[in-house]
């Protein structure tokens, strides 16, 4: 396909044309995040020798790319299955992020000897190549939507299958690849396999030509929430006894602005507000937007609210089922405004009732089946933030069928780590 490779040429030249741009970008997000700073050679494709095997003969490796925090979470009970059903395999974890490199610390960090993390390399035909020569993996694994042309093709030159797993495609996201046939329809077709979350994620994939694709459903709702983040949460709830929690869970920049108007409007005897921000890097500024309004406000990193805190500012990492589990209810960010929504599977695990609002294309049939079986309610907009929230504080029963729902809406949707292990299995040959 000469044009295709024509495609992938102008492509790479943009690339390299805006390399100083990458690095720009770079330096600007290490001003709120240091850490940024930090593996500059792995985004490049430098990788020194991993300790567990330097010198020796290196075991079969398994490569597993989560982009950020989300998607490494979510990955958790593949990863489990994987370390257990391929015990001579050394798991090799990517993403792009230095909180998503620090989640994998936390979650796997006791397992140097079978789980490694690096930054995976950017785009650049050099730098994807140089990835393939150092660690020859015999397997990659994507999650969701974390497709990238060059990083394809070095892997299908170097012989490794290559597998979305967890794959998720919003109309707009699909739009958007199909409007660049000629460098994102080959890219797909590079895929050896996919299991997609849902027939209209497996559909609009095989659009875009992907091929073969299973419907696994989303592994989001296999992730089992921390025993110890559970009692965290729970502990949190005895210290503030019968006070009224709301929660707002990862949201986005310009929704906390719209948390707040409608915590000033809402006449909820002792209401605390816990206001967990997506981003790290926008604790500060959401801390200053809170005190400009006057409200009294204790943040996680300095303690417990007292009893005249109107608002928690959750900046802690790793947290959030403790949050879910103090809360009386919670309101999913991402959703208010037009950024897609975040994962509400977590809450529902919980056992938390959950608000949507209306902009919930980044997992549109979880939230689509939460609000169907009773564990959301979906906001037409912010306007309806102080009738919704207010109404189901004043309703405790509700709040407890909602509850009960979510429980069984994650119960029920559990099994895509299995059904995806399956599909692995018969990528690598071992299938039965």
């Amino acid at each position: 396909m000469p044009f295709a490779r024509l495609a992938r040429w102008a492509y790479s030249l943009l690339l390299y044309l805006a390399a100083p741009l990458v690095v720009l970008r770079l330096l600007l997000r290490a001003r709120r995040q240091p850490e940024y700073r930090a593996h500059w050679g792995e985004r490049l494709g430098f990788y020194g020798e991993l300790p567990p095997w330097s010198g020796h003969v290196p075991p079969p490796l398994i490569w597993l790319h989560a982009v950020s925090v989300g998607e490494t979470r979510a990955v958790q009970p593949l990863v489990r299955a994987l370390l257990a059903a391929y015990p001579d395999h050394h798991l090799l974890l990517t993403g792009m992020t230095p909180t998503g490199r620090a989640t994998a610390q936390e979650m796997w960090g006791d397992q140097g000897h079978r789980v490694s993390y690096v930054y995976a390399p950017y785009d650049f035909p050099g730098a994807v190549a140089r990835f393939f020569r150092h660690f020859r993996p015999v397997l990659g694994l994507f999650m969701e939507t974390e497709l990238w042309p060059n990083l394809l093709a070095a892997g299908h030159r170097a012989g490794v299958p290559l597998v979305l797993v967890n794959a998720r495609l919003s109309a707009r996201s699909a739009a958007g690849y199909a409007r660049l046939p000629l460098l994102f329809r080959p890219a797909f077709g590079l895929l050896s396999a996919v299991a997609a979350q849902t027939e209209v994620d497996g559909g609009r994939l095989a659009a875009l030509g992907a091929d073969p694709i299973t419907v696994c459903g989303n592994l989001k709702f296999d992730v089992t929430p921390a025993e110890d983040k559970l009692a965290l949460g729970q502990g949190w709830k005895a210290v503030l006894g019968d006070r009224p929690v709301w929660l707002a869970a990862s949201t986005r920049d310009g929704e906390e602005a719209l948390v707040l108007d409608a915590l000033e409007h809402l006449a909820i005897p002792g209401l605390l507000l816990v206001l967990v921000p997506r981003h790290p890097q926008r604790f500060d500024g959401v801390a200053d937007l809170v005190r400009q309004r006057g409200l009294s406000l204790v943040r996680r990193s300095e303690g417990l609210p007292g009893p005249e805190t109107r608002v928690w500012l959750g900046d802690s990492l790793g947290e959030m089922p403790a949050y879910y589990t103090c809360a009386d209810l919670a309101l999913i960010g991402g959703s208010l405004l037009p950024f897609g929504g975040q994962n509400l599977i977590e809450a529902a695990a919980c056992g938390c009732p959950v608000l949507v609002g209306p902009h919930t294309f980044n997992f549109a049939q979880a939230a689509a089946d939460a609000v169907a079986c009773g564990a959301a309610r979906r906001l037409p907009g912010p306007e309806a933030l102080v009738h919704e929230v207010g109404g189901l504080f004043r309703q405790p029963e509700e709040r407890r069928a909602m509850a009960l729902s979510a429980q069984a809406f994650a119960a029920a949707h559990r099994g895509a780590t299995a059904r995806t292990l399956a599909l692995i299995a018969d990528v690598l040959g071992q299938g039965h």
